[in-house]
Protein backbone atom coordinates (compact mmCIF):
# COMPACT_ATOMS: atom_id res chain seq x y z
CA UNK A 1 0.00 0.00 0.00
CA UNK A 2 1.48 3.48 -0.88
CA UNK A 3 1.38 5.73 1.79
CA UNK A 4 -1.99 7.67 1.28
CA UNK A 5 -1.77 11.81 0.36
CA UNK A 6 -3.40 14.30 3.17
CA UNK A 7 -5.93 15.35 -0.09
CA UNK A 8 -7.11 11.82 0.14
CA UNK A 9 -8.33 11.77 3.59
CA UNK A 10 -11.34 13.02 5.27
CA UNK A 11 -10.54 14.33 8.91
CA UNK A 12 -12.40 11.84 11.37
CA UNK A 13 -10.71 12.96 14.25
CA UNK A 14 -13.64 13.96 15.75
CA UNK A 15 -14.62 9.74 15.49
CA UNK A 16 -11.61 8.71 18.46
CA UNK A 17 -14.28 8.41 20.93
CA UNK A 18 -13.78 5.01 22.72
CA UNK A 19 -16.24 2.64 22.16
CA UNK A 20 -17.25 4.35 19.01
CA UNK A 21 -17.80 2.16 15.89
CA UNK A 22 -17.59 3.59 12.56
CA UNK A 23 -19.32 1.97 9.45
CA UNK A 24 -17.38 2.23 6.06
CA UNK A 25 -17.99 0.95 2.72
CA UNK A 26 -15.07 -0.09 0.98
CA UNK A 27 -13.72 -1.19 -2.79
CA UNK A 28 -10.86 -3.03 -3.02
CA UNK A 29 -8.37 -2.97 -6.21
CA UNK A 30 -9.02 0.78 -7.06
CA UNK A 31 -6.76 3.02 -8.72
CA UNK A 32 -5.87 5.11 -5.61
CA UNK A 33 -6.06 4.74 -1.91
CA UNK A 34 -8.66 7.07 -0.48
CA UNK A 35 -11.10 8.08 2.36
CA UNK A 36 -13.87 10.83 1.86
CA UNK A 37 -16.83 11.50 4.34
CA UNK A 38 -20.13 12.46 1.95
CA UNK A 39 -23.68 13.30 4.11
CA UNK A 40 -22.53 11.36 7.10
CA UNK A 41 -21.32 8.15 5.12
CA UNK A 42 -17.56 7.08 4.92
CA UNK A 43 -16.17 5.02 1.73
CA UNK A 44 -12.49 4.22 1.55
CA UNK A 45 -10.71 2.46 -1.52
CA UNK A 46 -8.06 0.81 -1.24
CA UNK A 47 -5.44 -0.26 -4.21
CA UNK A 48 -5.07 -3.65 -2.62
CA UNK A 49 -6.90 -7.06 -3.53
CA UNK A 50 -9.12 -8.68 -0.77
CA UNK A 51 -7.24 -11.59 -0.81
CA UNK A 52 -5.70 -12.65 2.34
CA UNK A 53 -7.35 -9.83 4.31
CA UNK A 54 -4.69 -7.37 2.48
CA UNK A 55 -7.76 -4.75 1.92
CA UNK A 56 -8.91 -4.97 5.45
CA UNK A 57 -5.54 -4.02 6.96
CA UNK A 58 -5.04 -1.43 4.36
CA UNK A 59 -8.42 0.02 5.17
CA UNK A 60 -7.69 0.07 8.77
CA UNK A 61 -4.48 1.97 8.38
CA UNK A 62 -6.26 4.25 6.14
CA UNK A 63 -8.67 4.70 8.70
CA UNK A 64 -6.20 5.08 11.84
CA UNK A 65 -4.53 8.08 9.62
CA UNK A 66 -7.76 9.56 8.98
CA UNK A 67 -8.16 9.28 12.65
CA UNK A 68 -4.71 10.18 14.20
CA UNK A 69 -4.84 7.23 16.28
CA UNK A 70 -2.71 3.97 15.76
CA UNK A 71 -3.76 1.05 13.61
CA UNK A 72 -4.03 -1.14 16.76
CA UNK A 73 -7.00 0.60 18.18
CA UNK A 74 -9.27 -0.33 15.66
CA UNK A 75 -10.85 -3.61 15.54
CA UNK A 76 -13.34 -5.14 12.69
CA UNK A 77 -16.09 -6.17 14.30
CA UNK A 78 -18.38 -6.81 11.18
CA UNK A 79 -17.76 -7.49 7.69
CA UNK A 80 -14.66 -9.26 7.17
CA UNK A 81 -15.55 -10.63 3.67
CA UNK A 82 -17.89 -7.84 2.83
CA UNK A 83 -17.88 -4.13 1.19
CA UNK A 84 -19.65 -2.67 4.52
CA UNK A 85 -17.18 -3.27 7.38
CA UNK A 86 -17.67 -1.70 11.15
CA UNK A 87 -14.96 -0.99 12.80
CA UNK A 88 -14.54 -0.14 16.23
CA UNK A 89 -12.43 2.24 18.26
CA UNK A 90 -10.99 0.65 21.25
CA UNK A 91 -8.41 3.44 22.27
CA UNK A 92 -8.32 5.56 25.27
Amino acid sequence: MGKPKAKDLADLRGLAIPGAEINLRVTPKAARNSLVRRDGAVRVTVTDPPADGRANDAVRALLAKAMGVAPSHLTLIRGQSARDKTFRYDGG
